[in-house]
């Protein structure tokens, strides 16, 4: 009895420093290699290109390789910002790397939500990483440190106590990669987990409701003034100098060191001022030239990291951005399935907005509203738009950097609309639990500017629905309808707008109180634009004809 009982006890501290060990914090390399930030770039990647659907399941899924060897119970659960340090962090963990991070900023300026200031933050604590620290704690405290306020960082906060966790990368292959962080100033942060042959940039992206989803880099994610830390940000390099190394191998003491950018190598602020800046100083009227050509900045992205010369075919360029946005529609469903399970819809009304629609503080309305996410969705529809008018345009002037060698452009493109359009079927379940199919088109021409960002209406109206049949089953009383109606203005708008108050009752919504949205919504529907293509220019001599 006595040799049991000794024997459960020495199970027992064996199974304590076991448990210690798996969370414990050990350094065992003093800097990322080369080959670190490759295998970081795999993690991320895997994740990335798996089906999991939330960074809890991301984490215990079978893409993440490292997942065997967790504590049991350990639960990784962040949003769009938390994501990238938790990522970081959890792999820096099982490689045995330094790492740390700020963790708290502070605005350059007095006033407003630190994650939307115009003036920038500036980081004034930081959480380094030694030997020793419990990496659960770490792992958990990330999601009440970090914010996307902690992105509102400058480049030029590269050394000091003040050094920010990232450099601004060239626009290059190598450079921009599995890992890479992309800022959105309107309070957005994701990663970029794949950068295609063609130079297309593929992104994850963690909700408030903690669903992950994927997209493509576009003009969702705008060009913005440099103090606000806007755009790519890759991982400031870090050292451990003066630890010693004991018989185990574990670097233990020792301190913290971070690259300045003049000492990386692909450190640089084109993203921002362009490759041919402006001779004042004015990073707004900077210029993206490629192979001698000024191109817009997005456009310059896609050159930059494409293998070999890149040469635009707008077949192939309808087809992938059409099945990318359905992809966001798609992942709309799950965001709006959310509310209705949680029974959001069957709340009252509020009496009031949020204090800003965007940005908000409300918990019910920052999990289970859409504002930003149908912002992002309208410009990802506006910018097909624009991007295939720029094609079609370079298609009738014979530009060389459009590839097409079909017979009739026209008539492919509108097979291929019509294709990917019959191919993406999204599908909601109304109010009576019957399924409502919505085609691409459908949700272009007639949808996209009515889908409802309020959680509190129903599913009808979250999905745009106009046609009184499929609202029947909308139990929405008059009050939420009104709403509905006075809200159009602010369904109208692209731009997310987080600096301004929005908490409108429902008389100002109709009276159209400054703040409170626009008229008007910009011109979406690519299938006509394809219709109404124009004859190419044929070149008779000096004087053009047209064939």
């Amino acid at each position: 009895m006595a040799i049991r009982a000794w024997l459960t006890v020495v199970f027992l501290v064996i199974s304590a420093q076991a448990a210690d060990a798996a969370i414990t914090y050990q350094i065992r390399h003093e800097r990322w290699l080369p080959e670190h930030e490759e295998e970081f770039s795999q993690f991320v990647q895997a994740i990335g290109e798996s089906n999991c659907e939330t960074t809890v399941e991301c984490f215990q899924s079978s893409s993440n390789p490292y997942r065997d060897t967790d504590p049991r119970g350990l639960r990784i659960d962040g949003d769009c910002a938390d994501l990238p340090y938790q990522l970081r962090a959890y792999f820096a963990w099982k490689k045995g790397l330094p790492f740390s991070y700020a963790a708290a900023v502070s605005p350059l300026a007095k006033g407003g939500d630190i994650r939307f200031n115009r003036s920038g933050n500036k980081p004034v604590a930081r959480q380094n990483l030694y030997t020793g620290a419990n990496v659960v704690g770490i792992l958990n405290g990330i999601v009440n440190q970090i914010s996307s306020a902690t992105f509102r960082v400058a480049h030029t906060y590269d050394r000091g106590a003040s050094v920010s966790d990232f450099y601004s990368p060239k626009i290059e292959k190598g450079a921009i990669r599995a890992g890479t962080v992309i800022y959105d100033i309107n309070g957005h942060v994701v990663m970029v987990f794949k950068v295609t042959e063609d130079g297309r940039v593929h992104y994850m992206d963690s909700h408030p409701d903690r669903t992950l989803t994927r997209s493509v880099f576009g003009a969702q994610f705008a060009r913005d003034d440099p103090a606000l830390g806007s755009g790519f940000k890759n991982w400031r390099p870090i050292e451990l100098v003066g630890a010693s190394k004991g018989a185990d191998g574990v670097l233990r003491g020792g301190k913290l060191v971070f690259a300045s950018n003049e000492q990386i190598a692909d450190f640089s602020t084109e993203q921002y001022v362009g490759n041919a800046p402006d001779a004042s100083g004015n990073w707004k009227d900077g210029k993206f030239i490629n192979d001698g050509v000024e191109v817009s900045y997005f456009e310059f992205v896609r050159l930059r990291l494409a293998d070999g010369n890149q040469v635009y075919n707008p077949v192939y360029e309808l087809s992938a951005s059409m099945r990318s946005i359905c992809g966001d529609l798609e992942d709309r469903v799950q965001a709006v399935d959310m509310a209705i399970g949680a029974g959001i819809h069957r709340k009252d009304q509020p009496s009031r907005l949020p204090d800003n629609i965007y940005g908000t503080a409300m918990m019910e309305w920052e999990i289970y509203s859409t504002p930003s996410r149908d912002a992002r969705l309208k410009t990802r529809f506006a910018e097909l738009y624009v991007n295939m008018k720029h094609l079609l345009d370079m298609y009738v002037k014979r530009d060389p950097r459009l590839s097409y060698d079909g017979v009739t452009l026209k008539e492919e493109l509108i097979e291929t609309f019509n294709r990917e359009n019959e191919r993406c079927r999204i599908v909601y379940r109304n109010t009576d639990g019957q399924p409502v199919t919505m085609t691409f088109k459908e949700i272009m021409q007639q949808r996209l500017f009515k889908l409802s960002f309020d959680p509190y209406h129903c599913i009808e109206r979250r999905w745009g629905a106009t046609d009184e049949d499929e609202l029947e089953s909308c139990d929405d009383g008059g009050s939420k309808r009104r709403w509905y109606e006075a809200e159009q203005r602010l369904r109208n708008q692209i731009d997310r707008t987080y600096d301004k108050r929005m908490d409108f009752d429902l008389g100002q919504l109709r009276d159209a109180a400054p703040g409170s949205g626009q008229d008007s919504t910009p011109n979406v529907d690519v299938e006509s634009l394809i219709q109404n293509l124009g004859p190419r220019v044929q070149f008779d001599g000096m004087k053009p004809v047209g064939l």
